[in-house]
């Protein structure tokens, strides 16, 4: 399955009631996802309005109705992910309570399943950030560090004396380079493998 394939489902801005009380993308939803496909294959550069527009079916002024530009496509794909993230990381280390082995597992895990979902995303992260105009890009990379400090507290929690908080850091930034690896996995390994392999991968490395 390819990247753009795989492309994010951004959160919905507007969404109307669907089948058996499922709530229903809206059409700004689903060109996104589009646009995030086509950054993630062919680069943002690589990628035109028209050419998001036709993958859509939609004509230029309805494209337009939804989205500034592409500038304004890419920060709508990267911040409210950067966001989920970190929300959903305070989440799971709230739900561990004061044991921080389990939260660090939960997080592994969050982040683990989040990667696997998500390889488009992951590949507009590391290549066409800097795309982004200075405030955007600052607010994303805001979000990071702050997600990233998650990491280190549960790891100084965990390991105690044995890590200061910059090695913990290194730790942290190490595990993300193995979980958010997916955009380059292939598909001989299926997804439960894959994801037990990352998990594994991880939390070795993290716990010593």
């Amino acid at each position: 399955m390819t990247l753009e394939q795989h492309a994010v489902r951004p959160p919905a801005q507007s969404r109307g009631a669907g089948p058996a009380g499922q709530r229903r993308r809206s059409r700004r939803d689903e060109i996104l996802e589009i646009a995030v496909g086509l950054f993630a294959t062919r680069g943002y550069h690589g990628v035109s309005m028209d050419d998001i527009g036709a993958a859509a079916g939609v004509t230029g002024p309805a494209l337009y109705h939804h989205f500034a530009g592409k500038e304004a496509m890419l920060a709508a794909a990267l911040i409210p992910v950067s966001e989920q993230l970190l929300a959903g990381g305070q989440a799971r280390i709230a739900e561990a309570g004061d044991d921080p082995g389990k939260a660090l597992a939960a997080l592994v895990d969050f982040h683990v399943e989040f990667a696997l979902a998500n390889p488009a995303v992951i590949a507009l992260h590391l290549h066409e950030l800097d795309r982004l105009p200075e405030e955007p890009r600052r607010q994303i990379r805001r979000l990071q560090r702050l997600y990233v400090e998650e990491w280190v507290s549960t790891l100084t929690s965990l390991r105690g004396a044995d890590l200061d908080a910059g090695e913990a850091r290194v730790l942290a930034h190490a595990a993300f380079g193995l979980m958010n690896s997916t955009p380059f996995l292939g598909g001989e390994v299926d997804r439960a493998r894959r994801a037990e392999l990352l998990r594994a991968a991880t939390l070795s490395a993290l716990q010593g």
